[in-house]
């Protein structure tokens, strides 16, 4: 099991910037990759960033060059900063935790924290 807490969510101006954390409750270490999903008003949930056990990255087309997705192994913590945010950017943003075991892969979800972009 992996409980995932999300913070860092707030309102905020266009152009303006956010950091939007993920603690979980295991190593990071014992993770196979982590990444931030959103879901914004009528809209399915897309995937926003990941980020491997090995550090690699993938980001969606919509948020390249202005989010980037960061871990810090010491904390067991996976963070987004959010710059150049745009209202569309507006969702509800989710933590992901994805753990392999043998062939039985495993998603875990935080509960969520609301970003909305408005002035």
């Amino acid at each position: 099991q992996v409980q995932l807490v999300e913070s860092g969510g707030g309102l905020v101006q266009p152009g303006g910037s956010l950091r939007l954390s993920c603690a979980t409750s295991r190593s990071i270490f014992s993770i196979n990759a982590m990444g931030w999903y959103r879901q914004g008003p009528g809209k399915e949930r897309e995937l926003v960033a990941t980020i491997t056990s090995g550090g690699g990255t993938n980001y969606a087309d919509s948020v390249k060059g202005r989010f980037t997705i960061s871990r810090d192994n010491a904390k067991n913590t996976v963070y987004l900063q959010m710059n150049s945010l745009k209202p569309e950017d507006t969702a509800v943003y989710h933590c992901n935790a994805v753990v392999w075991v043998g062939a039985i892969k495993a998603n875990y979800w935080g509960q969520g924290t609301q970003v909305t972009v408005s002035s």
